[in-house]
């Protein structure tokens, strides 16, 4: 398991405007004296070059061209909006290994138990349980556990998945139309698997089995993918290119 203290960065990111900023190819060469200081409430070059490393590492990195296609289309589209920023919750998770973790040893049990919030110590308890096992984490002393248990929730808030300050509680998502045919594109770009039931990634659309089922088989998205369903098989196809989806998906 490859960790790492990303969660922590991101967790005390001020705004995520950065983000669309380095994924401009223009970013490469930009002055940060002179242009990122416009885009964002950072304030000195060390924090920007620092949050750019992170984003850089832990955001902007692709699994393949549709996964890159579909985050620049919605980030085009949308800039930072709460669509986008669920979309990079699901984006991010594929790239950084513990905070996956994190949300499927916290964070989803949570969800689908009907629970309305996550104390810090539940994740405290899930790092230190980790940390057992896992190397690069017997290096952390338990204060820097403690912290990035805290910024782990103050990363989901930053998502749009729990809200509050000193009690954070959960936020129930319900996809609508366009971000649930965004799901499912994203979901055919990074899993593997023929039978999407099979997926361990399903549950990051908020949607019980049967519910996701039911809606993905709706006759108003034949436009957009190609359903063949056998009862404890699914499989699903696009119809439409990954540049090209989100645009298309927002302007019906």
């Amino acid at each position: 398991m490859i960790i790492n203290s990303d969660i922590n960065v991101l967790g005390g990111l001020p705004d995520f405007n950065l983000i669309p900023l380095f994924l401009d190819e223009s970013s490469k060469s930009l002055n940060l004296k002179s242009g990122a200081h416009s885009y964002t409430l950072i304030k000195t070059n060390k924090s920007i070059r620092e949050f750019e490393r992170v984003i850089k590492n832990s955001i902007l990195v692709f699994r393949n061209k549709e996964c890159e296609a579909l985050l620049r289309s919605i980030l085009t589209k949308e800039a930072i909006s709460p669509s986008s920023l669920l979309y990079l919750f699901w984006h991010t998770s594929t790239n950084n290994e513990l905070l996956h973790y994190l949300n499927e040893k916290v964070y989803f049990p949570a969800f689908y138990s009907g629970r309305i919030s996550i104390k810090q110590s539940e994740v405290d308890a899930c790092l230190k349980e980790l940390r057992e096992s896992e190397p690069p984490l017997q290096k952390w002393s338990d204060s820097t556990i403690d912290s990035t248990a805290s910024k782990y929730l103050t990363l989901l808030k930053k998502f749009g998945l729990m809200e509050g300050t000193r009690i954070k509680t959960m936020v129930h998502p319900y996809l609508n139309d366009n971000m649930l045919m965004v799901f499912i594109y994203w979901l055919m770009a990074i899993e593997t698997k023929a039978n999407i039931l099979e997926s361990s990634w399903m549950k990051y659309g908020f949607l019980e089995r049967q519910v996701f089922i039911e809606r993905i088989m709706q006759k108003k998205f034949i436009k957009f993918i190609e359903v063949n369903f056998s009862g404890d098989k699914l499989k699903i196809e696009s119809t439409t290119p990954y540049n090209e989806i989100y645009d298309i998906l927002t302007r019906s």
